[in-house]
């Protein structure tokens, strides 16, 4: 199965988040790909991480490992320019970023529990990172078929929300939600050829989920290995007509 729809050649794949779980999991199955051509590695400390360390060992200059904080503009910026000076297309772009109760985030189970610092910290990470990465590598996007994929939650889905609670990482996965369909439609303008999805990847046994695993249901903990294979089949399922929508990891689209 093709990489994205239409795609002609060998790609240019880039996964920010790169450094564990999900984003990992990632970088090693687009490695391993005889059609992708290049993988950009992007996180806080890529090159420190030992694994992402590995995976260039065993690939060389297949894997460019990129050190961005993405909720850092100017660290954007800089990103954006190391990439361009090697890569003059991105076809694949898949943003990994979350954060539920990393301090000041936090799961809140009630108002009280609400406070500035922990709605900020959630936005910045789930939300306005993943947007800004899509605003700066968008040079790099205008040509050819290329994808941008975030990972959401179904939980950010408002129709889908029975059960209350996780005020901030609710409000700003659903924040992401509509900053991606609101980017799918101007880049359909720039880029016919463009698709920007948002991807519920399912409870995944990464540190995100670690605290909460207790309550998930018997087989639906998923290693980030399954998960990746996931996004990377609804990446090559869903072309530029179903660009801005939002879809869960078994392939079924999700309520917004």
């Amino acid at each position: 199965m093709s990489l994205i729809t239409d795609l002609p050649r060998s790609a240019n794949a880039l996964v920010c988040g790169a450094s564990q779980g999900i984003g990992l999991a990632l970088c090693t199955q687009l490695l391993a790909r005889d059609d992708v051509v290049q993988v950009f590695a992007v996180s806080r400390q890529a090159n420190q991480s030992p694994e992402l360390a590995a995976l260039a060992r065993q690939h060389g200059q297949r894997l460019t490992r990129i050190d961005c904080d993405a909720r850092d503009e100017h660290a954007l910026e800089n990103l954006a320019r190391k990439v361009s000076a090697t890569c003059p297309h991105l076809h694949l772009v898949l943003c990994t970023l979350g954060v539920l109760h990393d301090a000041p985030a936090r799961a809140e189970k009630s108002l009280a529990q609400l406070d500035l610092a922990s709605l900020q910290a959630s936005f910045a990470t789930n939300a306005f990172a993943p947007i800004l990465l899509l605003k700066h590598l968008l040079p790099l996007l205008r040509h050819q078929p290329v994808t941008f994929a975030a990972l959401s939650a179904r939980v950010g889905s408002i129709g889908d929300n029975r059960l209350g609670g996780w005020y901030s990482y609710r409000a700003s996965k659903a924040a992401l939600n509509q900053l991606l369909r609101t980017a799918s439609i101007e880049l359909r303008r720039l880029n016919p050829a463009a698709t920007v999805l948002a991807i519920h990847p399912g409870t995944t046994d990464t540190r995100l989920s670690r605290p909460f695993q207790a309550n998930v249901a018997p087989g639906k903990l998923f290693e980030p290995a399954f998960a990746a294979q996931c996004i990377l089949r609804l990446v090559a399922s869903h072309g530029p007509e179903d660009s801005g929508t939002f879809w869960a990891w078994d392939g079924k689209s999700v309520d917004w």
